[in-house]
């Protein structure tokens, strides 16, 4: 999940690319979070901002990664959006470092 952005707006299938997740995934959780509400065109095409691309990310981590219903998950981005924000982004730093360590071990190992 990489948060370098170069546009403005993406299409749902460029967003669900991006996070791996399906695009039904996306249209269903639009429907049960209020928090995420993507910009429609002339033709109802749903256009998802960055920002938008980085709240459905905290209700992934805690949809999927955390395990909380779709109700305890609104809640906690609704009262507590920050802490979660940066819990998320802490987690998503460590797994980073993690492939990085990963694969500098495996480097290390194709020398011998």
């Amino acid at each position: 999940m990489n948060n370098d952005y170069n546009k403005k707006y993406y299409k749902i299938s460029e967003v669900a690319e991006i996070l791996n997740i399906p695009a039904s995934t996306l249209r269903f959780w639009e429907n049960q979070f209020t928090i995420i509400k993507p910009k429609r065109n002339n033709h109802g095409i749903r256009l998802y901002a960055p920002a938008d691309i980085e709240t459905i990310k905290m209700v992934y981590y805690l949809v999927k990664e955390k395990g909380l219903k779709l109700d305890a998950a609104q809640e906690q981005i609704k009262h507590n959006r920050s802490n979660v924000s940066q819990r998320h982004k802490a987690i998503e730093r460590l797994k980073h470092i993690r492939t990085e360590l990963k694969n500098m071990i495996d480097a290390l190992h194709s020398l011998r």
